[in-house]
């Protein structure tokens, strides 16, 4: 099983911003040295707890200081941005980092309207436009505008050696449709939905059509994973990130990610068991054995070529902690 990272850089209660992209950068490090496949961040945009709103600028600071993981966004979020200057600047760290670099698409908001509004001038305008936007890159990717068009004079310089690979990110069968029409790798956010995601998977599989580009589909299946030495104390640490979550839904949680007693605190005031329950029902959480089965279980169900695995701890050495418990519980030592 081919595994990888997506961290959103997350802030812990009584910790900061430099600290988390500090770490996130340790992450991948470790991801590298566990055999971890590729690690990607995530564009978030006034969210407190989460400290990336720009993940072109870490992919930089990450490329520098990691030899072989694969890099990308997780994704950049298209609406509010315009299809050359993605190229142009995923262009520049695939010349940096050949060979090395992904280009995951979104088109969430990743913040509030306000944001929204602050980064784009239509954002549902740009959502609308977004297939027409990503038509846009692939070409200034691969440099094959039709020669009439507009921007077929044009390239997204510095070209480097071997193009971004592109990705569709989604929880829609609309984002697999869409993936498969142009022809290009899709990433599944399960933990982010509760649709039949086998279902849109295979959907995407079913309708890929190959291109120069790329000649058969890819998959992953991205999955909110908490792993710990026994199941007890990995249900403990995933309070932290299901607390976390229930506040920002009030418009709470501006301290960051809660430590575990901070979370309990705040559940024995509010006592929203059943919600807690819902919530907990879109993570994978247990010790290592249990946390492989249903890793193994997803990948089976939708047939993915590839986990992708987010993992939010109040504690830093307990994030570490889960990734690695999981690379050796399913390949033993280190790749």
């Amino acid at each position: 099983m081919k595994l990888s990272i997506l961290d959103q850089s997350p802030i812990s209660s009584g910790s900061t911003a430099r600290q988390a992209l500090y770490e996130s950068m340790n992450l991948a490090q470790l991801g590298e040295q566990l055999g971890y496949t590729r690690y990607w961040i995530a564009e978030h945009h006034d969210i407190p707890g989460l400290a990336c709103s720009s993940p072109e600028v870490m992919l930089g600071y990450v490329g520098a200081n990691t030899k072989h993981i694969r890099l990308g966004s997780g994704a950049v979020l298209l609406p509010n941005h315009k299809p050359y200057k993605i190229a142009e600047t995923y262009n520049l760290l695939a010349n940096l980092f050949p060979g090395r670099v992904d280009i995951g698409i979104g088109r969430a908001p990743g913040g509030s309207a306000e944001a929204s509004m602050a980064l784009s001038d239509n954002f549902l305008e740009q959502v609308r436009k977004l297939p027409e936007s990503l038509k846009d890159l692939l070409h200034f990717i691969h440099e094959d505008f039709p020669s009439d068009h507009l921007f077929s004079k044009i390239s997204a310089s510095p070209l480097p050696p071997i193009p971004p690979e592109v990705w569709l990110l989604g929880t829609s069968e609309k984002s697999a449709i869409l993936a498969a029409e142009y022809g290009i790798a899709y990433a599944f956010g399960q933990f982010m939905s509760e649709k039949d995601g086998s279902l849109i998977m295979k959907t995407y599989i079913e309708n890929f059509k190959a291109t120069n580009r790329l000649q058969q589909p890819i998959t992953i299946v991205a999955v909110s994973a908490i792993c710990a030495d026994t199941t007890e104390s990995a249900e403990e640490l995933a309070l932290s990130e299901l607390t976390w979550k229930m506040q920002m839904a009030k418009g709470e949680g501006k301290t960051g990610i809660p430590s575990i007693e901070e979370a309990k605190q705040y559940l024995g005031r509010n006592g929203e068991k059943e919600q807690l329950k819902d919530m907990r029902k879109l993570m994978v959480i247990g010790n290592p054995r249990e946390v492989k089965d249903q890793l193994s279980q997803i990948q089976t169900l939708y047939q993915a070529d590839e986990i992708m695995i987010v993992t939010i701890t109040h504690r830093f050495e307990d994030r570490l902690r889960s990734y690695e418990l999981i690379a050796k519980e399913l390949w033993g030592n280190p790749r």
